[in-house]
């Protein structure tokens, strides 16, 4: 039995595909002056058959499958392949040291992958995988290499690999691929995003189960608990039977009450939200039973550009988010990015340590022509449906008052060129900095709306980097401090009026519900696959068996004792979960 990070729900068992994706085998050469050129064509060869490539998986996907939401995920790499900085590096450096194509990009590419080590942002610094998923795409074309494709299989298969790119988990859609294991990956890489999206079971970071397995294995995929079996016993295989079952009926008997409030035995009453980053995920999320979108990120609408998205880019998107939702709401978070993501589109400065430097707000802020670009067009949007806009990384009131007072500004200018707006357009911030949730009594009396990030307010709490391999432990989303500082902003925000949500991965988490139900949240954004299981648990309890768990759980001193008490409980409680 191996354990890894189960990213995508459900239990699959079927035979093993090992997927080959080695790394191409780079050496060096020194090439003569006079075919300097030849060698530069060669490498422009490889990237027009990369092109081609990525162009066929997303005609596949937009005219086979009608998937224009994952096709949006190639475009990134095509995108990459596109690059101005790593097109032109490489030529550079074939150019300028004499060396071969391929010497040349994996120079660029270890140059990049060095650059996203030093992110701590866990998303961002998984955008990595992409860079490394296109550069080997390069070198398959270099070298004459065919990629495996993972379509047209005769019968259902468990992929096995070492890594898989989105292009890859992009054809399992709709074909035989039950299921996926490998020894690479993260809950934010874009493959298991992608995984949860296809609802394909899957565990990734196993480290080196290619070593393990041949194709025609026998294998089992746990991606609730990232369990991997290779070659079970048949007692192992009649126990996953049985858990598989047990997991379809769940799923099934959940889904009957989609339609239904997220409510309490006793009345009090939820807002169950889904985090989305494309469009073509709203019809999903709302079947699962979504209210209506907690989180809309607008960093791939940055990212998936060669150059800086107009006001009429943006307005196009965010109308069809306020229309699609719509009578919903949808909550749109400015940009979440730093200068070092963009900075080939702004030639802004290299930052020593980005993660705590000019993004966010601050970056919007600093560059206030394109925070105001963004306003206009959410706010033009906002005729078309119910709307909210969220500032990212809000530390302190000032930040706040600064970014109103654009937003004022702008308001201004919408009226007086006659262009109707929402103009009581909820404008909310987003807790994930300890500073915010301390302040948040004063931030609520100029706010709308709270919404809690767990995955950076944890972080900055406890002053770790969960993508560190050596301090990852240290990563408690049930963390004494963690539990304070939520309990803090809600309390602030509710003695101001205004709703607290909460949209980071804890909200997704069902060991996490009790607790944030009785700390009186008004409203979870998760991922789609965590809606109906949070939804039951949510309508199975009365709120004083919630407030109760919570202040029990907030007596203990540490996180462990913390997450052994809310185990116990939750367990007892609804076994069919935990």
């Amino acid at each position: 039995m191996l354990k890894g990070v189960g990213v995508s729900p459900g239990i699959s068992i079927g035979k093993a595909f090992l997927l080959d994706r080695r790394k191409i085998k780079v050496e060096k050469f020194t090439i003569a002056g006079d075919m300097v050129e030849e060698e530069v064509a060669r490498f422009m060869d490889a990237l027009q058959k990369s092109r081609e490539q990525l162009l066929q998986v997303k005609e596949k996907l937009t005219h086979d499958l009608g998937d224009q939401g994952h096709a949006h995920i190639v475009d990134v790499h095509i995108l990459i392949l596109e690059d101005e900085m790593l097109v032109n590096e490489a030529i550079n450096i074939v150019r300028e040291e004499r060396v071969n194509a391929e010497w040349a990009l994996r120079k660029v590419l270890t140059r990049f992958a060095n650059i996203f080590d030093q992110i701590e942002d866990p998303y961002m610094k998984e955008r990595k995988s992409d860079i490394e998923h296109v550069g080997q795409r390069i070198l398959h074309n270099l070298v004459g290499e065919k990629m495996r494709s993972l379509d047209g299989f005769e019968e259902d298969v468990i992929v096995v690999a070492h890594d898989l790119s989105p292009a890859d988990t992009a054809q399992m859609h709709r074909g035989r691929v039950i299921g996926f294991a490998t020894d690479l990956g993260a809950r934010t890489s874009h493959t298991a995003i992608m995984a949860r999206s296809l609802e394909i079971p899957a565990v990734v970071g196993l480290e080196n189960i290619c070593t393990f397995v041949k194709t025609g294995d026998p294998i089992i995929i746990d991606g609730t608990d990232g369990v991997v079996i290779v070659k079970p016993t048949p007692e192992e295989f009649r126990d996953y039977l049985e858990k598989q079952r047990r997991f379809k009926y769940v799923i099934q008997e959940l889904l009957k009450y989609t339609d239904q409030p997220a409510e309490t035995l006793d009345g009090y009453k939820i807002e169950i939200m889904a985090n989305i980053e494309f469009l073509d995920d709203i019809p999903h999320v709302l079947s699962r039973g979504a209210e209506g979108i907690g989180l809309y990120r607008t960093e791939f609408f940055y990212m998936n550009s060669p150059k800086l998205p107009t006001e009429e880019d943006h307005f196009r998107v965010y109308k069809r988010l306020a229309e699609q939702v719509s009578p919903r709401q949808a909550t749109i978070r400015t940009l979440d990015l730093g200068g070092d993501k963009i900075e080939s589109k702004l030639h802004v400065m290299d930052e020593p340590n980005p993660v705590l430097g000019l993004r966010a707000i601050r970056f919007s802020l600093k560059h206030s022509d394109l925070f105001r670009l963004q306003l206009r067009a959410i706010l033009r949007a906002s005729a078309y449906g119910k709307l909210r806009i969220m500032y990212p990384m809000i530390s302190g009131i000032e930040e706040l008052q600064q970014a109103n007072l654009i937003l004022a500004e702008v308001k201004d200018e919408l009226s007086s060129e006659g262009i109707y707006f929402d103009e009581d357009i909820p404008v909310g911030v987003m807790i994930e900095i300890p500073s915010a949730s301390i302040t948040a009594d004063l931030l609520a009396k100029e706010a709308d709306f709270f919404s809690i990030g767990t995955n950076d307010l944890i972080q900055y709490s406890i002053a770790i980097d969960r993508g560190n391999e050596h301090v990852a432990y240290l990563y408690e989303p049930l963390h004494p401090a963690v539990l304070r500082l939520i309990k803090r902003t809600v309390e602030a925000g509710h003695s101001e009026g205004i709703p607290v949500g909460m949209c980071g991965e804890m909200a997704g988490d069902p060991l996490s519900t009790l607790i944030l139900l009785g700390l009186e949240l008004d409203e979870f954004s998760m991922n789609t696959a965590s809606i109906p299981i949070i939804k039951q648990i949510v309508r199975s309890v009365r709120l004083e068996q919630a407030t109760e768990l919570a202040y029990k759980a907030m007596s203990f001193s540490t996180a462990k004792e913390i997450e052994e008490f809310v185990l116990r409980e939750m367990s007892s409680k609804f076994p069919e979960f935990f």
